[in-house]
């Protein structure tokens, strides 16, 4: 069984909903960054196998398909899509990882791409005469007591785990300011947006006057709503090695499910699995990227899985840029990849989705 490596990988500017990407579709805001991934590897539209797009909040119809189609690739890549809400992205790189693994495919570009500002109105039917009625969330378990508000979900960890809410807005600020501070070099522009729209100088006064959503969850200590893309070309390591294409190894990764009352802390146990599988500790990660839905998830599954706080998020999380559901873990993978260029070591990546899913994956660079 060949391995296989990532040789290239990059994202859009993430921009809250109803902003700059807000008159785009799906496809408009994922073409522009599958094609800056096919140049950078030197890549033709014949070289792509697959195309594997993690979408959580669109109207269906195969939104990898619609993106192969409009980024021009060749009418026989089917594109796959994917919907397990906020781990899809992660998800579609090891999906990509394990049909590359098997020889089925050579090379495979996996991610995820959101729109919020254009995600269709929902309404439930019923076979009485009563008239449909929206919603905005989708069911994630059978039992609606067990089935709770994200950010109800989020408070009750941190009554759980005593994370007050100003270490939560400690962490948010401290998001905000290494955003400020990160390289650009791997976004991509997109109609003429080329850095994240809602990275800003945070501080505690502004945490202070931050509108209370639930508990000790605020406006400022929780990610928004946003639109965004991102891409990796994950290809076999032989196939690669005949291109002279050097990339960062995917070790390995899993998606595990937890219980749905506490969806936050579903990474811990996917980072703990990944870990052991690899035969790694968490002292042997050089850099963690861990999404950020909520300040209190990102410290309680760092305290849970035995994570240096100080080698996470680098480059600021979720907090400082939003939430495009689908292409967030994608994201995740792309800073994970960039970082390794920068120096060798191996990082992690790990991503709660609601119901009780989380997943985790390891990148290795070697000098």
């Amino acid at each position: 069984m060949t391995g296989s490596v990532l040789i290239a990988a990059r994202r859009s500017a993430v921009v809250p909903r109803n902003g700059a990407f807000a008159p785009l579709s799906i496809e408009e805001i994922a073409s522009p960054v599958l094609h800056a991934v096919m140049q950078d590897a030197g890549l033709q539209p014949d070289d792509i196998d697959e195309v594997i797009l993690a979408n959580a909040l669109g109207g269906g119809g195969n939104p990898a398909r619609i993106v192969a189609l409009h980024a021009g690739l060749p009418e026989r890549v089917a594109g796959l899509s994917i919907d397990r809400q906020c781990v899809g992205g992660l998800d579609a790189l090891l999906l990509a990882d394990a049909l590359v693994r098997s020889g089925q495919h050579k090379l495979v570009i996996a991610g995820g791409a959101e729109s919020y500002s254009r995600m269709p109105l929902r309404f439930q039917t019923f076979a009485d005469r009563r008239p449909p009625e929206q919603y905005q969330q989708a069911r994630f378990t059978p039992w609606p007591d067990r089935d709770p508000d994200m950010a109800e979900a989020a408070d009750q960890l941190a009554r759980h785990y005593e994370i007050s809410k100003a270490e939560q807005d400690a962490w948010a600020i401290a998001s905000h300011a290494a955003a400020r501070a990160a390289p650009t070099d791997h976004i991509v522009e997109v109609s003429g947006v080329s850095h994240d729209a809602f990275t800003r100088d945070l501080g505690p006064r502004h945490c202070a006057k931050a509108r209370s959503v639930s508990g000790s969850i605020s406006a400022a200590n929780m990610s928004v709503a946003a639109d965004g893309a991102a891409f990796v070309a994950v290809a076999s390591s032989e196939w690669a090695a005949t291109r002279g294409l050097h990339g960062v190894t995917l070790r390995g990764g899993c998606t595990v499910a937890g219980t749905p009352d506490l969806p936050g802390l579903a990474p811990v146990a996917a980072i703990k699995q990944t870990l052991a599988d690899l035969a790694m500790t968490s002292k042997d990660i050089d850099t963690v990227e861990i999404m950020e839905a909520f300040a209190v998830q990102a410290i309680a599954c760092l305290r849970g899985a035995g994570v240096d706080p100080t080698v996470v998020n680098p480059w600021g999380g979720s907090l400082a840029r939003g939430h495009p559901i689908g292409a967030s873990g994608a994201i995740l993978a792309v800073h994970l990849f960039h970082q390794l260029q920068r120096r060798t070591g191996s990082g992690l990546a790990a991503i709660a989705a609601a119901g009780g899913l989380g997943t985790a994956l390891v990148l290795q660079r070697d000098g």
